[in-house]
């Protein structure tokens, strides 16, 4: 969301930011709602002069009762009675007028970052940086379930009894390989300077709104029947959730959060669920790792934030590549984002393990998030977020980049501790 003054000033380059995102169906948006500020500010000012005269009356009739002009009272009173009709009328346009403008509001998009290359879609972004060698290994490397399955890990025909497709049990090494990644996850960022969270795994319909847009929702998040609460798609819905309505004191930002859950997923669009396969399911778990900063700190957050992706997964052994999102592959709340993508020896091309994302203050606008300054008075944070990491998918890159021919997947030095001291994991094993 963001700021109606922004808007109502110069509604030209809110229209040039819609373009740019290629979302032209919502520049008429843009005239409705400055129209619909102005007839509101109109209401209101009517309703504030009101009000005024109604307080000014109601002092003259006990004036007008002292002195016993009861005929001067009595007209005064209807005075005041006609005033509270037009004020109740008045009220219900208001009401009526702020909703409106806030739907419209809440649907476009915000004003991404200068830098952002222009683009329509994922197709046009931009690679930043290459990090590690990619290797290609002179053995074949199987598809990753045939790995998991040689490694007894992985039981997808009982997922597929109990819960459909889209999910599946992971068992034995596998499933300790699963667990110890995310331990391990947890730690890396604690070692940074993290404080870690197990937050809810459900949020009301309120804090949704606040953390994402409405397209973003419908194609996310499961909703509890009969009940106002959604299960989180990430951890970053509940992170920032928990500070809404707050106002926060200047001296104790930044906030630096990293969080574990597990994360739910409708997985609606052209992309769909695998029949076979676990990159895209309807459940998973993740280390998230989030900020609420100064709004001139949060450019050297983002890549703070990117970067500790970079190093967990070379910590691991995984290459990876950072690519820039374009305006059209920005979701509506993003002024800037960043995807990091390890690299597959099987397909020979990266893949997208995490995004890294910089929504200025969209979020703490719709949640009513505000830094109490001496100095600058009242201000919107800003937040961001991005994926330490987020098993299956890591178990894709990781199983593929330390496979060995016998079969055998090899444990780096950061997981053995996690491990037993295993030194790989052996198939049969």
């Amino acid at each position: 969301m963001i700021d109606i003054k922004l808007l109502r000033n110069s509604p030209e380059f809110v229209k040039e930011n819609i373009k740019k995102k290629f979302q032209d169906e919502k520049l008429p948006l843009v005239d409705e709602v400055v129209k619909l500020d102005e007839e509101y500010r109109t209401v209101k000012t009517r309703a504030d002069t009101l009000r005024s005269r109604r307080n000014s009356i109601s002092k003259e009739i006990g004036a007008f009762l002292a002195k016993g002009q009861k005929e001067q009272a009595i007209e005064a009173k209807k005075q005041v009675e006609a005033i509270a009709q037009e004020l109740e009328a008045l009220k219900e346009q208001e009401n009526s007028l702020f909703a409106r403008i806030n739907e419209i509001m809440l649907i476009i998009p915000n004003i991404i970052d200068e830098s952002v290359p222009i683009g329509k879609d994922e197709t046009e972004n931009v690679e930043i940086e290459r990090i590690g060698e990619p290797v290609e290994p002179d053995f074949e490397i199987p598809y990753h379930i045939d790995i998991m399955e040689r490694l007894n890990g992985i039981d997808l025909e009982s997922a597929r009894k109990t819960s459909g497709n889209g999910f599946y049990y992971l068992c034995g090494d596998i499933a300790r390989l699963h667990s110890a990644i995310l331990t391990y996850a947890r730690d890396f960022m604690i070692d940074r300077g993290f404080t870690y969270y197990i937050p809810p795994f459900m949020i009301r319909g309120n804090v949704v709104n606040g953390v994402m847009s409405f397209d973003e929702m419908q194609n996310m998040m499961y909703k509890v029947e009969g009940e106002d609460l959604y299960l989180i798609g990430t951890s970053e819905h509940s992170m920032i959730g928990k500070f809404i309505d707050s106002i926060l004191p200047e001296e104790e930002l930044p906030y630096k959060l990293t969080s574990y859950s597990p994360c739910f997923r409708k997985e609606v669009g052209a992309h769909g669920i695998e029949e076979r396969g676990v990159y895209r399911t309807h459940q998973f778990e993740k280390q998230e790792m989030v900020i609420v900063c100064k709004p001139e700190e949060s450019m050297n957050w983002f890549k703070i934030l990117y970067q500790n992706a970079v190093e967990f997964f070379r910590s691991l052994d995984i290459p990876v590549r950072v690519l820039e999102c374009c305006s059209g592959d920005l979701a509506d709340l993003k002024v800037k984002s960043v995807d990091v993508e390890a690299w597959s020896p099987r397909q020979k091309k990266y893949f997208e393990v995490g995004s890294c994302s910089n929504l200025g203050d969209a979020q703490a606008r719709r949640l009513g998030i505000r830094v109490k300054s001496a100095n600058k008075g009242n201000y919107y944070p800003h937040t961001l977020n991005n994926t330490v990491v987020a098993p299956p998918r890591m178990l894709i890159a990781f199983l593929e980049n330390n496979l060995n021919p016998d079969g055998s997947v090899r444990i780096p030095k950061p997981l053995k501790t996690y491990m037993g001291s295993k030194e790989k994991i052996e198939p049969n094993g």
